[in-house]
């Protein structure tokens, strides 16, 4: 059973990854994090990987992500894919999606504030990540985590809100 945590550096992608490494170790299990970074300077700078006068190094970005991630959680796998296009969401979804299944996911933790709800934007990753039937979603909408005895908080990432 692997977890696979999609990832772009925002702050629910860190709350997911937080909570996949605290389910993982109560429940002995690995976590894979995906990252699809677009070759564009533009989503750089929506995704705040950038400042708005910094220049754009791809594996500049990917160190920052993969350093962040490894702070986190850091026996987590971390996987990326460079793309050049800057594509619609649905298509970066695809990517991400097909990384993920690379990994046999049995479940994903995505942070999102705005998958489920009963009106979607239709520019989310998340939703048509969340769409698939093969695996489990673990929803993280909040920072912090609910209240459960076995799973260990960090308390270092949670109290720099």
């Amino acid at each position: 059973m692997t977890f696979v945590v999609p990832f772009d550096g925002t702050k629910l992608a860190e709350a997911a990854l937080v909570r996949a490494g605290e389910y993982a170790v109560a429940l002995d299990q690995d976590v894979t994090v995906v990252t699809v970074v677009p070759e564009r300077k533009r989503y750089a700078r929506e995704k705040n990987w950038i400042g708005e006068d910094e220049s754009y190094d791809v594996e500049t970005v990917v160190d920052r992500l993969r350093e962040r991630v490894h702070t986190l959680v850091p026996d987590a796998t971390f996987e990326y894919e460079r793309i050049r296009e800057f594509p619609p969401e649905d298509r970066i979804a695809n990517h991400v999606e097909r990384l993920m299944h690379e990994h046999d996911p049995s479940v994903v933790f995505l942070g999102s504030d705005n998958v489920g709800r009963v009106v979607t934007p239709l520019t989310s990753v998340g939703v048509h990540v969340a769409d698939e039937e093969s695996y489990d979603v673990f929803i993280v909408r909040r920072p912090h985590p609910p209240k459960l005895d076995s799973v260990e908080a960090h308390e270092e990432f949670y109290e720099r809100e």
